[in-house]
């Protein structure tokens, strides 16, 4: 058992009590704040206005019109439901913001159904060319550093470039899209295998038949002063659009098309109880006040459990543990609370759980090997069924 961190102190106690499962300086990220109090803060300020136009802005920051919300809809101290029912503003930039929350929600349902399997192609596989004594991503254009600056001090992109370093490091320069899909996880304060994933597998074609080039025009548009103040701008090598790259069809696994056992995949409907819990269960996947478990107990103490091998695996970012760090902090400062560093389903054993269902392989893994007194659904946008998760489209359009 951990001692609990003090409020400003996180930065000091992962670098004491986890310094060994990352690989870089203990730090924060320079723009987010892992708390409660922050994500309610962040969504009270949130303004709609302009998103539909501004949304993909880049440069100067005060274009920009992303909501800037999703490390803290990753960790669920933002639920897609709550902020789904709280946006506001014009018709159309309600609309296309909550789009882009069905984007996630979609997301999460090809993960719980698919799991470890969206690691490899869904549709395509894209041929790998680049040799591993080639950088795909060459720092000395300003487009490129400025926004790996971005990710590794912020642990946070908008959308737009996030899609502009895929395809140049994929579609461009032919590298494995894997590895640099595991470069955003380590740095990503909402990184997971479902959203990361998916936005790697359409901009590289690997998710469906088209890729996403990236080019100068694209900059000149969304940050014109990353062209201006470049060495490149005169003889860009992003000049000319990218070539088509070479697809080679994937057989597609059986379950983008139909899911055998829905109910698995989704969790219960409504709150399964065999026992008397003894202590809640909190996971990375959810950590916010609104955790139905969380919330059911508030006499309750609180565990949370910091995966050590899996961790020592991954070796992370520091600015993602130090996120987590600061809920633990808040919460360890309202109520009993518990953090443990090894192996969950050691660490749980024999201890009656309240516990949310969680749609990631990792979590029903564990729980297979813990007690459940109490088990709560998770706050689903929209409850996944058993029909095709192979497009958006496919999946927007099933009632």
């Amino acid at each position: 058992m951990l001692p609990i961190p003090e409020p400003g102190q996180e930065v000091q106690w992962v670098a004491q009590h986890l310094g060994y499962l990352f690989s870089d300086d203990a730090r924060r990220s320079e723009r987010f704040v892992g708390t409660q109090a922050a994500a309610d803060a962040a969504l009270e300020a949130l303004d709609l206005t302009g998103y539909a136009e501004r949304r993909n802005e880049v440069l100067p920051l005060e274009r920009r019109g992303a909501s800037g919300l999703s490390p803290w809809i990753r960790h669920g101290l933002l639920t897609l439901p709550r902020v789904f029912k709280l946006a506001t503003g014009p018709s159309k930039d309600v609309q296309k913001f909550r789009d882009e929350l069905r984007w996630q929600e979609y997301a999460r349902h090809l993960y719980a159904r698919l799991g470890r399997a969206t690691g490899s192609p869904l549709r395509n596989a894209p041929v790998v060319r680049s040799t591993n004594d080639v950088e795909p991503w060459d720092r000395s254009m300003r487009c490129i550093s400025v926004n790996l600056d971005e990710l590794e001090s912020d642990g946070w992109l908008v959308n737009q470039t996030r899609m502009w370093l895929a395809s140049h490091w994929s579609v461009r320069n032919g590298a494995d899209w894997r590895i640099g899909e595991q470069y955003f996880f380590t740095h990503l304060l909402d990184g997971s295998r479902a959203a990361n994933r998916l936005g790697w597998q359409w901009t590289t074609g690997a998710g469906s038949s088209k890729v996403y080039g990236f080019s100068q025009s694209q900059v000149r548009r969304r940050a014109p002063e990353l062209c201006n103040s470049c060495d490149h701008r005169d003889a860009c090598p992003i000049g000319e659009w990218p070539d088509e790259p070479e697809l080679v069809s994937v057989e597609r696994d059986d379950r983008v098309r139909h899911d055998p056992d829905s109910e698995r995949t989704a969790g219960p409907k409504k709150v399964e109880r065999s026992s008397s819990p003894e202590v809640v269960w909190l996971t990375a996947e959810s950590l916010g006040d609104d955790d139905p478990a969380l919330a059911a107990h508030p006499g309750l103490p609180v565990i949370f459990v910091f995966d050590e091998s899996l961790l020592q695996a991954l070796q992370l970012s520091s600015k993602r543990l130090v996120f987590l760090t600061d809920r633990l902090a808040e919460l360890g400062a309202e109520r009993a609370l518990e953090i443990h560093l090894g192996d969950p389903r050691k660490v749980l054993a024999d201890r009656p759980l309240a516990t949310t269902f969680a749609p990631v392989p990792g979590w029903r893994h564990r729980a297979d090997s813990v007690v459940l007194a109490e088990l709560h659904p998770w706050p689903w946008l929209k409850r996944p069924g058993s029909g095709s998760v192979a497009s958006f489209s496919a999946w927007s359009n099933r009632r």
